[in-house]
């Protein structure tokens, strides 16, 4: 289920973990808030935030080396995917009985749909939705959801952590004894603005696509996909309401076969 935590992606692990305990490091050895507040025996804020932190590095590590969904081969894949068992073979729309998937020219395992070959994982990846530098990992089927945890807990550590960072800033008589004495501090509240703005971005446009029940790479290349390309530019076939995307993606655990839910809009066979 997991990746060798040693194997790709190891050094943007590393960074992001020592960047992200360095941040910590200096919000507390500063004169902010939460050292105050240590100073003076109020603990709850201070350990309330590490543990925050703490939590954001534990699911940064979940969805960086979580299986995403890969699809390993054809024959467990396609009972999977079309859900061909003893029990459920009079229950598959006839349409999906004659779907045809196809087959990945790159791994040559047969593709369920919305799957993709990523060529960084050199693997096929159920629901595909992007592969994330940040993490060094697909987002797919089964991370995905865990991946906009991890944005949501980073947005409020990275937001507290700002806060904290502003409320550290000494006062000085001339610009250069200031930034002498808040410099380090003013960095760290840098790094912090900028990537406070950029997980914003990332959790509100995936909730954005989640609410649509699509994915980044769908919204992306709508055009190249055979199974979209054809379907009107407003058109969604896998879109159940808002209300039920959300509830799918955050509360259904249990895998989708996508061939039933597009050929019960009427969709042709692609």
């Amino acid at each position: 289920m997991f990746k060798n935590v040693f194997g790709s992606g190891f050094l943007v692990r590393t960074v992001h973990v020592i960047l992200t305990w360095v941040i910590t490091l200096i919000l507390f050895l500063h004169d902010t808030d939460l050292r105050k507040q240590e100073e003076t025996g109020e603990l709850t804020l201070p350990v309330l935030f590490v543990l925050l932190v703490l939590m954001s590095v534990l699911l940064y590590f979940a969805v960086s080396l979580m299986d995403p969904g890969f699809v390993l081969s054809d024959d467990c894949d396609l009972q999977f995917t079309l859900g061909i068992t003893e029990e459920t073979q009079d229950m598959i729309p006839q349409a999906t009985k004659s779907f045809r998937l196809r087959r990945c020219g790159h791994c040559l395992v047969q593709q369920p749909m919305r799957s993709k070959h990523c060529q960084t994982c050199q693997h096929c990846v159920r629901r595909y939705d992007h592969h994330c530098p940040w993490i060094e990992n697909c987002v797919g089927e089964r991370n995905h959801r865990w991946f906009v945890l991890y944005l949501a807990v980073q947005l409020v550590v990275l937001l507290w952590g700002l806060y904290m960072a502003l409320s550290g800033f000494r006062h000085g008589p001339t610009w250069q004894l200031w930034l002498r004495s808040n410099g380090v501090l003013l960095g760290a509240a840098a790094v912090v603005a900028v990537l406070s703005l950029t997980v914003l971005l990332l959790l509100g446009s995936h909730l954005y696509l989640v609410s649509l029940n699509t994915t980044t790479w769908e919204f992306m290349s709508r055009h190249r996909i055979s199974y979209l390309k054809n379907c009107g530019t407003d058109e969604n076939p896998f879109d159940r309401g808002t209300l039920r995307n959300l509830w799918g993606f955050f509360c259904v655990w249990e895998p989708v076969v996508w061939e039933h839910v597009y050929f019960k809009q009427g969709n042709e066979t692609v």
